[in-house]
């Protein structure tokens, strides 16, 4: 069998060393079950049947897949065969108005499941039994479990409807709060335990520009803790925690990683299968400016009088202009209802005082908000999904996630444009769906002290299409096989050698530590060596190199491999030099003399400016 130099290289690496270098390989591990394919539901798409044995066979899987790609019945099933593979209770999450569409989908294609809807434990059937015959899947919506009212643990499965439905829920410590019950991580209460036996969640568009959102899906399924993550892929911001940028180095690296436990899917041909039938409808996206008062632009920090006013200085400048242009943007929005008065159409605003207007325009309009009822809420929502009435006055956070409009809406009217790009992406698909049979149109008002945020908006939108693009492309080129990611983050381990020689001198490219270990004792007089600054550079993608590490400790273990063997090469009463970068590599290569390393002298070591300038020594004891 023909062996890859590279791969002889790792195959040469010493036991415990070629070990270490494995480990920095990181995929989701695989902790649910095999199914048998006889046993899925045959009424399922065939690109639904080809996922729900990968997600069951992770244990603990996300599903990334764009609207109308059958969430709902690849949840239902993975649900189902996670009843018969191990019994007791499964547990379905959904946001208000959105619990219809399961039943509707239940009824539709899943004869051997049985939903009931919960909001207290004393409500739950009996826990099912392994096996074939028809299971139960109980219902309950994100504020139930929010609200302490119904502990997921008493589930063996669980999974998560729009589970970016959470962005709602008061903002990103929330949103891991929210997470972490499930993961057995009781932050309220202080208890950990071993959470829920399977996780799933599913969202048609996490943010890929939102890699914070990411995270704590991953940490919700037991993959990688979100402080761990952080470390191993990403640059800090000192100003903002969640803010977070990719090193260079690992970006191909994080996203193989998130393809190891999340399915992105834009349509069916990712997957393999025929696209017939899948094709989106247009979207007519109209942009509306109305002038803005500049004489009202107010001063700045310095009580320098503004010439123009612009919404981009700042949240309280964005709030006076969305409060300056109110009646102007209401009276656009009657302008632009004017064209077809009894059309079925969705009133979209973000603030109170825009749903207040929009009743007092139009009062035939039905809204929902934040502190309206569950019960009445829920009823406008599905009211009008079945075309009931005719325009509905919500907010993206409340209406914009797991309802689908499209049976009888295809008008968007956005009173107003923010900085919440996903909040608005999510809306914009409640029409824009499979089975719309019109042209979708969106209609967006905004002033001209809001060209910033139109723009800003529209760089998301054109970033998070080539971001997903990109996430698909890997579905595609791998499949839904986790060896074959694996194969592909191994195929950067190992050095192929290669040496140059010549009067008086030998120069090797390999990994220093089996180049090291190979070097007879007592054989080299001077060593001088300019460490990879651990974190801070890599110099390659294979992952023998030492800059391919995700944290100084990290570092220093690679390191452990390497140091015993330069002390023993190194002959009695010779110098080893080194260049090292922070203050913890100075005290670390101090400790390693303290610690026996009596040959080490640090004779010229470099470390950052924080240090004085003059070079530190440490004389052989």
């Amino acid at each position: 069998m023909a062996v890859s130099s590279g791969e002889a290289a790792a195959m040469t690496a010493h036991p415990d060393y070629a070990e270490f270098l494995k480990a920095k390989v990181r995929l989701a591990p695989s902790l649910g079950f095999d199914i048998d394919p006889a046993t899925i539901n045959p009424l399922l798409k065939p690109m639904t049947q080809a996922i729900v044995p990968w997600a069951c066979r992770g244990g603990r899987r996300a599903l990334f897949l764009r609207f109308g790609l059958h969430k709902t019945s690849t949840q239902l099933e993975i649900l189902r065969q996670s009843m018969m593979h191990a019994g007791g209770h499964a547990l379905q999450v959904v946001p208000l108005g959105v619990k219809h569409e399961f039943f509707l989908e239940q009824a539709k294609r899943h004869p051997d499941v049985d939903l009931k809807f919960v909001n207290r434990p004393a409500q739950m059937e009996e826990p099912n039994k392994t096996g074939p015959g028809k299971k139960l899947i109980h219902l309950t919506n994100y504020e139930t479990i929010r609200d302490g009212k119904l502990d997921p643990c008493l589930f063996t499965a669980a999974a998560l409807d729009e589970a970016a439905v959470l962005r709602g829920f008061g903002g990103t410590k929330t949103f891991r709060e929210f997470m972490s019950t499930f993961a057995g991580d009781d932050r309220k209460n202080g208890r950990k335990h071993a959470g829920v036996r399977y996780r799933f969640l599913a969202t048609a568009i996490p943010d890929p520009n939102d890699c914070i959102e990411l995270l704590a899906y991953a940490a919700f399924l037991g993959v990688m803790d979100v402080g761990e993550a952080k470390t191993r892929f990403f640059k800090r911001d000192s100003t903002k925690a969640d803010r977070l940028t990719l090193h260079p180095h690992k970006e191909d690296e994080f996203w193989l990683w998130v393809a190891s436990w999340a399915l992105f899917v834009q349509k069916p041909s990712d997957l393999g299968f025929c696209d017939d039938g899948y094709d989106l409808p247009e979207i007519d996206v109209r942009w509306h400016e109305i002038p803005s008062d500049h004489g009202a632009a107010g001063e700045d920090r310095n009580g320098q009088a503004r010439m123009f006013a612009d919404a981009a200085h700042g949240v309280v400048d964005a709030s006076r202009e969305k409060k300056r242009s109110l009646d102007a943007r209401v009276a656009k929005m009657l302008e632009i209802r004017a064209e077809d008065p009894s059309a079925h159409r969705i009133l979209w605003h973000d603030l109170e005082a825009e749903r207040v207007a929009i009743e007092k325009a139009i009062p035939t309009v039905m809204s929902v908000w934040g502190t309206l009822d569950d019960k009445p809420k829920e009823d406008r929502v599905v009211g009008f999904a079945r075309g009931e009435f005719a325009e509905l006055a919500t907010k993206p956070v409340i209406s914009g996630s797991g309802c689908n409009f499209q049976e009888y809406c295809w008008w968007n009217i956005y009173l107003g444009i923010g900085f919440k790009f996903h909040d608005f992406f999510q809306s914009l698909f409640r029409t824009q769906r499979f089975g719309q049979t019109r042209r979708v149109r969106a209609d967006l008002i905004y002033t001209e002290a809001e060209r910033g945020t139109r723009r800003e908006l529209e760089r998301k939108w054109r970033e998070f299409e080539a971001q997903a693009e990109k996430m698909s492309a890997i579905i595609r080129q791998y499949g839904l096989a986790e060896q074959a990611m694996d194969g592909a983050l191994k195929r950067s381990m190992g050095v192929t050698r290669q040496e140059v020689r010549g009067e008086n001198y030998l120069v090797v490219h390999n990994d220093t530590v089996e180049e090291t270990r190979s070097m007879a004792d007592d054989s080299v007089d001077l060593i001088v060596t300019s460490i990879p600054f651990s974190t801070q550079y890599e110099y390659t993608p294979s992952f023998n190199d030492f800059g391919h590490t995700d944290s100084d400790a990290h570092f220093w273990a690679q390191m452990d491999f390497l140091t015993p063997q330069l002390l023993r090469v190194l002959k009695p009463g010779r110098d080893r030099r080194l260049r090292l970068r922070p203050v913890a590599h100075l005290q670390r290569a101090e400790r390693l003399c303290a610690q026996g390393h009596r040959r080490l002298r640090l004779a010229e070591t470099v470390v950052s400016r924080l240090l004085r300038p003059a070079p530190r020594s440490r004389a052989r004891a």
